[in-house]
C-alpha cells in the first residue's frame, strides 16, 4: 500500500482522512497523536521538518499542512466508481479554492478557541470569555457563508466537493455555538448535511477509537 496518512483522527488529519473515506482509498493510517514527542523523532521529521501533523506520504511524494493535504487527495484520485471531489471546471476551482482558503483565514483561530475554552480544555483551564468572543468573531464570516448558500445545497458546483470537506472540517469545531448555528439556518442545514455524511462519520469513529 503507497499511501499513507499520518495524524490521529483527533486532529486535523480529519481532513485528508475524510476524503480518503468519501472516495473509498485504499491506504494506511498511522495515527500518531500530535502530543507527547510522536512528531519529533528523527524519523517523522524526515517526513515533515516542521513536526506536526498531518503527512499524507503518497508512494514518496510527501504532503504537510492539513488543506494541502487535502487537496492533493481530492485532486489525486478518484473514487473506484468515478466519484470525484475535485474541480471540474476552472470556476468551480476558483469555488473550491477561495472557500477553503476562506475558512483557515477567517474562521479557524476562532472556531478553535470556542472548542478549546467550550468543550475541551479541562474546566479549571477554559476561559468562558475567550469562547464568547470566538462566537461574536464568527457571526461575520458566517453570515457570509449564509448568504452564499442561498439557494445552493454545496459550496462549489452543485455537488459535494473537497470544498465543503474543507469548510465542514473547520466549522464542525462550533456545531455546538446553538445561538451562532440558529442566526444561519442556511449554514446550518448545509453544516449538518456534510457532517451527516458517512466518510465523515467513520472518521468521527476512528477519532473516538483513537
Amino acid at each position: 500500500m503507497t499511501l499513507k496518512i499520518y495524524g490521529t483522527a483527533a486532529s486535523r488529519a480529519a481532513r485528508p482522512l475524510w476524503v480518503a473515506q468519501e472516495l473509498g482509498l485504499a491506504y494506511e493510517h498511522i495515527a500518531l497523536p500530535y502530543q507527547g514527542g510522536a512528531t519529533r523523532t528523527p524519523e517523522f521529521l524526515q517526513l515533515n521538518p516542521n513536526g506536526r501533523i498531518p503527512v499524507v506520504d503518497d508512494g514518496g511524494v510527501l504532503v504537510w499542512e492539513s488543506m494541502a493535504c487535502t487537496l492533493y487527495l481530492a485532486e489525486r484520485f478518484e473514487g473506484p466508481d468515478g466519484t470525484s471531489l475535485a474541480a471540474q471546471t476552472h470556476a468551480e476551482r476558483a469555488e473550491i479554492l477561495r472557500w477553503s482558503f476562506w475558512v483557515v483565514t477567517e474562521c479557524e483561530k476562532e472556531a478553535l478557541a470556542f472548542l478549546m475554552h467550550r468543550f475541551l480544555m479541562p474546566p479549571e483551564r477554559r476561559k468562558p470569555q475567550l469562547a464568547d468572543d470566538a462566537v461574536r468573531h464568527l457571526a461575520g464570516p458566517l453570515r457570509v457563508l449564509e448568504q452564499h448558500l442561498q439557494g445552493r445545497p454545496w459550496l462549489a458546483g452543485g455537488r459535494f466537493t473537497v470544498a465543503d470537506i474543507c469548510v465542514a472540517s473547520v466549522l464542525s469545531w462550533v456545531a455546538g455555538a446553538a445561538d451562532l448555528m440558529a442566526s444561519c439556518p442556511q449554514a446550518k442545514a448545509w453544516l449538518d448535511r456534510c457532517l451527516a455524511r458517512p466518510a465523515w462519520q467513520a472518521v468521527r469513529k476512528m477519532a473516538r477509537s483513537a
